[in-house]
Order: structure tokens, then sequence, then C-alpha cells
């Protein structure tokens, strides 16, 4: 993905300022604008709504961004503040992107209305660059080529959002829209029979068992797979991940379901 830096001079005026009694500023729009994602989704996210729910003039969220676009950036950017929020490398590089790729996924997951909507855009904002630096970070200290680096890391970061984009989609389906998916897999696959459809009736056990969760974290470690050999290929040095580190059987699923029970929470992302 091509990054556009958004120097900081160029952006609108954010100070704080007052409107019947509510301090405003960018924070506030970004909290309340994941709040009315989530309570209304994108037809929520309006200037006169927004104004209604802060308790300030509709004008005012000019003060900080150009409109909801740019609102919808800065949305986009604070989810990935959220992601890094309490990560540090450990100099394991496997462990380490492993950890930002389900922190990454996480974190748009707990917002699935805002994910659908921020998943697939560029904003060039600081919490966006940080983990751009952070994931290259990895790659290079791993003792990938910067050519090879870059290769893994477009796959990395293009994989953990389009799978939090995936998978926050079905979060934001109906309850009972979602529950008729999920209830297919047993109510339709698993009745069908051998004569005409011997590998689904063969695996079908297994189908019911894994398709109603996500794919992420199993696409997570053939990525890292691939990294690896990548990085051996290449005479990588960088240290190898230590014995008994976790892996795809021993992460905790992201599962596809409703996120007050059955979704997977990465346990250091902060509730909002």
């Amino acid at each position: 993905m091509a990054k556009k830096v958004v120097p900081e001079g160029e952006r609108r005026r954010r100070k704080p300022a007052k409107a019947g009694g509510v301090v405003l500023s960018e924070r506030l729009y970004i909290e309340t604008a994941l709040r009315m994602l989530q309570e209304h989704g994108r037809d929520g996210l309006t200037v006169r709504r927004l104004g209604a729910a802060i308790g300030a003039d509709p004008s005012s969220l000019y003060r900080y961004f150009r409109g909801t676009d740019d609102l919808l950036l800065a949305v986009g950017d604070e989810l990935a503040g959220r992601a890094l929020r309490g990560w540090a490398a450990t100099g394991d590089w496997r462990a380490d992107l492993r950890e930002l790729g389900l922190r990454i996924h996480s974190a748009y997951l707990a917002h699935p209305q805002a994910a659908i909507l921020t998943a697939s855009r560029v904003s060039g904002r600081s919490h966006e660059i940080a983990a751009d630096e952070a994931v290259l970070g990895v790659l290079r200290g791993a003792g990938l080529p910067d050519a090879e680096a870059v290769r893994v890391y477009h796959a990395f970061i293009d994989q953990a959002l389009a799978f939090a984009a995936l998978d926050a989609a079905a979060l934001a389906l109906p309850h009972s829209a979602r529950a008729a998916d999920e209830a297919v897999w047993q109510a339709t696959y698993a009745r069908l029979p051998a004569a005409t459809h011997p590998h689904i009736a063969a695996t079908a056990p297994r189908l019911v068992a894994r398709m109603n969760t996500s794919a992420y974290p199993t696409a997570l470690e053939m990525l890292l797979d691939s990294a690896e050999a990548a990085r051996q290929s290449s005479g990588g040095s960088g240290p190898r991940e230590r014995p008994g580190a976790n892996n795809e059987e021993g992460t905790v699923r992201a599962a596809r379901a409703d996120p007050s029970t059955g979704r997977r929470t990465d346990p250091q992302e902060p509730r909002p």
C-alpha cells in the first residue's frame, strides 16, 4: 500500500475549544465517531449526528477535520494505535510479527463497523506509520534483505487488514443473519451424502468445527512459514523463534461470533 505522509503543518488547527460547556478536541470526535459507527453503522456518521451526539454545532467538526471522510481516516489510525499500545519488540522476530498481526486483527474486530470502512484506507497518520515502521523493523531485524522485507510486509499488512474486514463484516451482520449463516455448516454441509459429495462428507465434522471461526491465525502462520523460508534462503542471521513459542495450534483462534461472547480478544488489547 502506498503511504502518503500528511505533515502536521498541513492539517487543520485542532486546539481544544468549548461549545455548550463541552471541551471539543480531535480525540472527542474520534471516540464519538467510533461509538456512532458501533450503534448506527455508516449512516450514523453524519456531521449533524456527530454535532448532536457531542452537543456542539455541526460545523465544529471542520475545526479538526476536512469532513467525515477525514474523520474516518483518523478512526482507522486510532485502531492502529490501539493495536500497538503496549507492544514492544522482543528480538524474537516470528513471535513479534505474530503478536503484531493478532493485535491488528483484534483491534479492528473490536469495532466491526469502523473496520469495514477503514481497513482498506491509507491515512499517512502517526499510528499507521508507527505500525509500518514496527513491521519493517522486525523483518529487517530478522535479516531479510530490503526487497524481501517489503514483499513480506506487503503480504503481512494486507493479510491482517483483509481478514479484519472479512471477519468484521460477519460480526456486523444482524444476529439472526449471522446465526443463520453459521448454521448452514451443520444443517447443510454436514448432511451432504458421500455418494455425491465424497470430499465434503469425509471432512464434514472438521468443517463444522472450523468454518465459523476466523482463518486468520492459520493464514498468519502460513505467512510466517513463508517468511522463514525467505529468511533462510537469503542467508538471514536474525534470531529464530524460541523453542516452545506460540504457534497456530497454541494461539486462541478469532471466532466470527458476537463480540460480547465468542469473539477472540487479544488479552493485551485495551478496551475502548
